[in-house]
């Protein structure tokens, strides 16, 4: 029998309305392949063709999770929705989301919600399991809409992904495990976004010291500056290494065994 792994392939590391918009960079959100378990984690505009192309089965998929309803977080999960359960003929997978993506101005369309074997409900340090893969929701975070980050074990790891939010006092207390994601949109802090800019991401990461953390969801600004090099000088400053996430990019979390 093959030996379980976990990885990441990062389907999209777009953020914002014009990288989105112009497609300087994919909006697919991100593949979770958890030992035998496969989840897909906020897929945004272009996730089926992003997963087309990964060669990665949709009708596989054990869960969908959405952080939030903003577009670019859930503008396929429709769709996505209707390739997990075989465009509802097979009754089967499960459904993460926030209130307010399902009830407030819903992103999730009435007629689906009976295709997935159950739609769960996301709320303030939430449990949640899949098969044998757990997650929590540790705090809400300060974002326009409901939105919610997450902490995900499996019996081999633990890793954490901080998605959009303003920097608060103690965010990353919450946040722990070996590996941390981070959604940079800006690259300076100070505009009135309700997003993470890199200066706060260093100071997250120097906090929290993951073994490995990995940049992702950028804005034009990060964009522009080139984000492997940014992601190289802040491995310098804080001393973790610090990887800038590229579309199709596979990471296998047995790198952080060594």
């Amino acid at each position: 029998m093959a030996e379980l792994t976990d990885t990441i392939t990062f389907l999209g590391t777009a953020a914002a309305r014009f990288v989105l918009i112009h497609q300087f960079l994919a909006s697919g959100g991100a593949w979770l392949n958890l030992g035998d378990t496969q989840i897909l984690l906020d897929p945004g505009p272009g996730s089926l063709v992003q997963v087309a192309r990964r060669k990665l089965d949709p009708s596989k998929l054990d869960a969908i999770i959405l952080s939030h309803k903003h577009l670019d977080h859930s503008g396929d999960i429709n769709i996505m929705i209707e390739a997990m359960t075989d465009a509802g003929t097979k009754k089967r997978g499960m459904v993460f989301a926030p209130a307010d993506a399902l009830n407030q101005d819903p992103v999730i369309l009435s007629y689906l919600r009976s295709y997935p074997q159950s739609i769960q409900v996301l709320t303030e340090d939430g449990s949640y399991t899949i098969d044998d893969v757990s997650f929590r929701t540790p705090v809400r975070h300060k974002h326009p809409v409901e939105t919610y980050g997450f902490i995900f074990r499996t019996p081999r790891h633990t890793f954490s992904w901080i998605t959009d939010t303003r920097y608060f006092e103690g965010l990353a207390g919450y946040y722990e495990g070996d590996l941390l994601i981070i959604n940079v949109v800006r690259l300076n802090p100070g505009a009135p976004l309700d997003h993470l800019s890199l200066p706060e991401a260093g100071t997250i990461i120097e906090k929290l010291r993951p073994k490995t953390a990995i940049l992702t969801h950028f804005g034009m600004t990060m964009w522009r500056a080139r984000t492997w090099e940014l992601a190289k000088k802040l491995t310098e400053e804080t001393g973790v290494t610090v990887i800038a996430a590229r579309d199709g990019l596979k990471f296998d979390l047995a790198q952080l065994d060594k």
